[in-house]
């Protein structure tokens, strides 16, 4: 099964399966969003299913949820499970510091929520998401349906003076109409090219009104697993300091590779 996949997929799936050996029985584990997290949560569905293993998950958004109930994952809410042991999730770019952009799906509002509210959160990706500097991804900020556009040309004016190489903004559409997330809001994305303070950026963002929250992750991301098409993953660990590579093997599986969602 696994030589239908694509280079860029079999990265994927084993940054995923190399993830998923994080999870120990009884955790309370924050579910990302998106087509590598969705990896992710197969192979856990398949450890419940194959190994027994008990866990409660905690999706970031409703197709997460959707995907998370039919592997046979139990889904419970923050509120209901209060503090998380982990977070496993993807990221749309990753910096040497394991500083982020995410929110490609536009679940960044409660992947955030999600991530600080857990013990530690480690990322799956391809190696392609790896930059030397944020920014070359469009950076996605939530924004509230009422008044955006006038938020969105505050947001534009504040860029004046922020270190950044671009400052268009565009309104992320679904067709013909508004992209709207879980919670009822519009996303933003701006397209910056190049970040030179996140950190900065991230609060300055979030204190205008009318943002929600803005798809910047500082000093949230405890360790990335990231995978190459042949099989190797590098495991770096940004608290430890360490840098490991190791190969997984593709193990073909019908429950695991079919009707895969994205």
């Amino acid at each position: 099964m696994s030589g239908e996949l694509s280079p860029i997929d079999k990265a994927k799936f084993v940054a995923a399966k190399r993830a998923a050996q994080y999870v120990e029985d009884g955790m309370r584990v924050g579910l990302g969003t998106g087509s590598t997290a969705a990896w992710l949560v197969r192979c856990l569905g398949e450890m419940v299913r194959e190994d027994g293993l008990k866990i409660r998950g905690v999706p970031t958004s409703t197709r997460t949820a959707m995907l998370a109930r039919e592997v046979g994952i139990q889904v419970i809410s923050l509120d209901e499970a209060k503090w998380l042991d982990l977070t496993i999730d993807g990221a749309d770019e990753f910096d040497g510091d394991l500083n982020l952009i995410k929110g490609s799906g536009g679940a960044l509002l409660q992947e955030k929520i999600v991530a600080t509210a857990s013990d530690q959160m480690v990322v799956i990706a391809d190696i392609g998401k790896e930059v030397e500097h944020l920014g070359g991804f469009p950076l996605p900020i939530e924004v509230i349906p009422f008044g955006w556009q006038t938020t969105q040309a505050l947001v534009e004016e504040t860029l004046i003076s922020m270190d950044v190489l671009g400052r268009s903004t565009s309104l992320r559409m679904n067709g013909d109409t508004p992209f709207v997330t879980d919670e009822g809001n519009h996303i933003l994305d701006l397209h910056l090219n190049r970040i030179g303070n996140a950190r900065q950026l991230a609060l300055v963002l979030n204190q205008m009104p009318g943002v929600v929250e803005n798809g910047l992750f500082i000093d949230i991301c405890d360790a990335v697993v990231i995978g190459y098409g042949d099989g190797r993953v590098d495991v770096r660990d940004i608290n430890e300091g360490t840098v490991a590579t190791e190969r997984l093997d593709f193990v073909e599986s019908d429950n695991l590779f079919a009707d895969l969602s994205e």
